[in-house]
């Protein structure tokens, strides 16, 4: 994501400038220590930027998946995809069967995300003997659709106005997707299957998150630029734990049960994704 680059780059900068503040570096034609603090000021600017800068709108014009159906409107996404040399229903019971110990860098990242702080049981601190979805939407996450063939949605709030809750935001999919009053931000997020050539599918998850208002844009903009890099880590090493377990020889898929949410109560901005 561009906003995110562009933040991290600018601390980069920043720190530079403080290095050159400390001790010039003659050698990148940082003789002098007004050149540091330029680069602080640069950099601190450039990340300010990023951070406040406006986020993009996107539209889907003919929905054709369930993602689609519950997010044809939003302003931060991501999406990543991988092969796997496996049958679309193994596929399907590795998705539902991953535990948060099979994706690697899971618990660093999460770590870092909760500041260290143990906290409940949710996704940022799943345990390591439940299926990582299934802890979701006992959590927080609303099970919004579910193809056994194909596509499994889930969906959470990121942001909420002052007194709104989550129960009343997630009291079902009808609900979650019929909010548009000012205030919320949506996350969406969906796990697809498609068949490809020599027995393979190919597996593709999406981040979408909609905000209904300027000023949960903003709010949740400056989350997500920050977020961002861990959250498309996390994705991208969650496909090939998924991939891992549904290529392993002599692995049996049972029957995963994903039940439903306990939401939290808590009104306000309650990030807890992923992230848009």
């Amino acid at each position: 994501m561009i906003g995110s680059g562009f933040l991290y780059l600018g601390l980069v900068v920043s720190f530079a400038g403080v290095v050159c503040l400390v001790k010039p570096l003659a050698l990148l034609g940082l003789s002098r220590r007004a050149h540091g603090a330029i680069l602080v000021a640069a950099g601190l600017l450039v990340s300010i930027v990023a951070l406040v800068s406006p986020a993009p709108r996107y539209h889907v014009e003919t929905p054709r998946t369930a993602l689609d159906g519950f997010a044809p409107d939003y302003q931060f996404h991501e999406v990543h995809r991988v092969r796997v040399q496996a049958s679309r229903e193994r596929v399907l019971q590795a998705i539902r069967a991953v535990r948060a110990d099979e994706i690697a860098l899971f618990r660093a990242l999460t770590w870092l995300r909760r500041f260290g702080r143990p906290g409940p049981q949710n996704i940022l601190n799943p345990g390591d003997r439940e299926p990582i979805l299934a802890v979701a939407t006992r959590t927080g996450f609303l099970l919004l659709a579910e193809d056994p063939e194909r596509e499994i949605v889930v969906g959470t709030v990121v942001v909420g106005p002052p007194g709104g809750t989550r129960r009343e935001a997630q009291a079902s999919p009808e609900v979650f997707r019929a909010l548009q009053a000012p205030g919320w931000a949506k996350a969406v997020m969906n796990f697809q299957v498609e068949d490809a050539s020599g027995g393979s599918c190919v597996v593709t998850t999406e981040t979408r998150v909609h905000a209904t208002s300027a000023s949960a844009r903003r709010r949740f903009a400056v989350y997500w630029r920050v977020i961002y890099p861990g959250s498309s880590i996390i994705r991208a090493m969650w496909l090939r734990a998924i991939r891992a377990r549904a290529e392993t020889a002599g692995y049996s898929p049972g029957t995963i049960s994903m039940k439903a949410p306990s939401p939290d109560l808590s009104p306000g901005c309650a990030p807890s994704f992923t992230t848009a």
